[in-house]
Parts: structure tokens; C-alpha cells; sequence
């Protein structure tokens, strides 16, 4: 029975009380999914599986025959098959239990199946490592820093001599390179989606477009590729990211700083730009954005949007959980942001027009038009 007046905690011995007990235990405990998931990606466990698309159902031994580079002799089946039990729980994996033996047997489910690369190399394996990298990682402890200090510094810089991410990533050449790969793992699957999905309708029109934050210009290469209708494509990045980018038929790479200006076109597109900066740095991008376009002309963003309600359905949690990984990495007051959020953040440079284009079920199409 609960304690009276409303107020008081919860019986330990009612099942209200377990029950509540258990779900702290299960939320407490929480980072051993993460890290378990990091584990079978570096020991190339899905690879190992998946086996080119055979995907049948193998034993931890089996599996650790199966790993390249091969384990030492001394790695044990045991301690990889509780790794892929506590993933099974979680989906990652399906568990086949022998009736007789006992054996357990674990194949990859559709959740597992990101880890393994594509036709094009693509897989969500190089998005798990980016997220689990040592530096990143530091940060997470002074999370409540963010709280207590939230003009300052974000968890990342304070737990890296002061060093923010983008300059972390800019100043190690192996965190950059896997930086992209696991931008281009997310992004591909994505650009499907946006191709198939906002294509003729949102690029038709297009015939030069500037892709802000281009990297190395595969995205805009794709929509070319798709589009023929758009002629010259303009890959704007820093100067040191577009030094490195690969000669692409129609593409110009130009190397500038997004809050001073942003070159001009029919159309702007930029992919998970804003949701790592406050609401005032957006506000200088998308008004260097609006001084590019002509009238007619149209920012094409592409950003996770916040639902307004907040359930514990998977999209929601996704979200939610990106929502702290920015402001734990990149900046504590730069967020993800609602779809009135977003269409604010537009009113207040001049974009009339708005609206917001559900492809995927984490990021959307938020479009301004002058």
C-alpha cells in the first residue's frame, strides 16, 4: 500500500513497487547495451553472421571461427554468447534455442542487418564505433555540467582539454575518417528515401544547387545522378574539408564559413546542419541562406524533428536520445527542434513559405522558401 497522503514512497513489497525497482535496474544499467553493441561491431560479429546473406543461425563458437581478423586461442564462446544474449533482448539478434542441448543459436534480425555493409560498402556498423570513441565517451559523465553551466562549454570540450568536436575531428585525420564513414553509413539509406520520396517535386526546378556542410560531395553527386535536370552543383564545406574532395562531374567544391555567407544558387540543401547549433547561429545560416537565393528559391534542410508529444514509442526515444547525444558532443544549447520550432526559426530571416515532409522515421525534409 502506498504511503498516505499521495506523497510518500511507494511499498517496496507491492508489485507497483518491484516493478518500479526493476525498470531502474533496467534503466541504471543501460549503458551495458550501447557498449555491448560497440563490442560485436569491432569483433566484426554481423560480418561473421551474415556470412553474404546466408544469415544462418550459428553458436558463439562458431561465430568466434568465423571472425576476421581470427580471435586468440584463448577468447572464450561463453563470454560472447552474453553479449549476444543481452542484443538478442534488444533485437539486434535472434536467439534459436536448441530443445534438446540447450545450444543457443543467434542470426541477425532486420535491426542487425544495418550493421552489415551494403551493394555500396554503407552500414550503420561505422555510426555505432563514431559514438563509442574514447573521447566521446569522456563526455558523458559531466553531462550534468550542461545543466549547471549551459553558456559553457559542452561535456565534450570539458572532458577534452577544452577542445571542441568539430575541432577534435578536424585535427585527427582517423576520428574524421570515421566521422564519415559513419555520416555516409546514415546517409545513404536516407538519401534513398529523400530521392524516392520529395525527388522530381523538390529538384526539378533546380538547376544549380549549393549542398552547405557537403563534405565530400556524395550527396550532391546522388541527386545530380538522379536529376539531370540539375546542371551545376556546388559543394560548400571549410576550405580544408572540400581540399580533399573528390573531382565530381558538375560539382564545383568551394571552400567557405557558412555564418559569414553562403554561395548563390536556385536552391540550398544541407543535411543535419542545424540541429547542432543554438537557435541564434541558425538563425545567422539560414539568413546567409535567404541573402544566397533568389525569390522563388528554397533551403531544402534535412533534420531529425521533435514530435510535440512525448511517448515511449521507439521513433520518439530515437530522437530524444540524438537530442542529448548533441548536447553532450556538439553544443549544449544547440538541439533538435519541433516543426513549429523549425518553421520560427525561418519566419524570423523572411522565408514565407513552410513546411515539413516525413520520409523517414528520424529525419525529415524542412523546407523554406523565399
Amino acid at each position: 500500500m502506498a504511503a498516505a497522503g499521495g506523497g510518500g514512497r511507494e511499498d517496496p513489497t507491492s508489485e507497483v513497487g518491484k516493478q518500479g525497482r526493476l525498470a531502474m535496474m533496467e534503466l541504471a544499467n543501460m549503458i551495458s547495451v550501447p557498449m555491448a553493441l560497440n563490442a560485436v561491431v569491432r569483433l566484426n560479429v554481423p560480418d561473421a553472421i551474415w556470412q553474404s546473406g546466408s544469415n544462418s543461425p550459428l553458436t558463439a563458437a562458431e561465430i568466434l571461427a568465423l571472425l576476421r581478423p581470427p580471435p586468440p586461442s584463448s577468447s572464450d564462446p561463453s563470454v560472447l554468447q552474453r553479449l549476444l544474449r543481452l542484443l538478442a533482448s534488444h533485437g539486434v539478434f535472434a536467439e534459436n534455442r536448441c530443445a534438446t542441448s540447450g545450444a543457443r543459436r543467434y542470426s541477425l534480425t532486420d535491426v542487425g542487418r544495418t550493421l552489415v555493409p551494403s551493394g555500396d560498402g554503407a552500414s550503420y556498423a561505422a555510426y555505432v564505433l563514431q559514438h563509442h570513441q574514447d573521447a566521446l565517451v569522456r563526455a558523458w559523465p559531466r553531462l550534468h555540467e550542461a545543466v549547471l553551466d549551459p553558456a559553457g562549454p559542452e561535456p565534450f570540450a570539458r572532458a577534452n582539454g577544452g577542445v571542441p568536436a568539430y575541432a577534435y575531428y578536424g585535427g585527427d585525420r582517423e576520428a574524421n575518417a570515421l566521422m564519415q564513414r559513419a555520416m555516409w553509413g546514415v546517409s545513404e539509406p536516407f538519401m534513398e528515401a529523400l530521392l524516392d520520396g520529395y525527388g522530381s517535386a523538390g529538384f526539378g526546378s533546380v538547376e544549380t544547387l549549393v549542398d552547405v556542410g557537403g563534405s565530400s560531395g556524395a550527396c550532391l553527386d546522388m541527386i545530380m545522378r538522379r536529376f539531370p535536370s540539375v546542371k551545376r552543383g556546388i559543394n560548400f564545406d571549410l576550405p580544408e574539408v572540400v581540399a580533399e574532395a573528390p573531382p565530381l562531374a558538375g560539382v564545383t567544391h568551394v571552400g567557405g564559413n557558412m555564418f559569414e555567407s553562403i554561395p548563390t544558387g536556385d536552391a540550398i540543401f544541407m543535411k543535419w546542419v542545424l540541429t547542432t547549433w543554438t537557435d541564434e547561429e541558425c538563425t545567422a545560416i539560414l539568413r546567409n541562406c535567404y541573402n544566397a537565393l533568389p525569390e522563388g528559391g528554397k533551403v531544402i534542410a534535412c533534420e531529425p524533428v521533435l514530435p510535440v508529444e512525448t511517448d515511449n514509442s521507439r521513433r520518439t526515444r530515437a530522437l530524444l536520445e540524438g537530442d542529448i547525444f548533441v548536447m553532450a558532443i556538439y553544443r549544449t544549447l544547440g538541439r533538435e527542434r519541433t516543426e513549429e520550432e523549425f518553421r520560427q526559426l525561418g519566419g524570423v530571416v523572411g522565408f514565407t513559405a513552410f513546411r515539413a515532409i516525413y520520409l523517414d522515421p528520424f529525419y525529415a525534409v524542412v523546407e523554406y522558401q523565399k
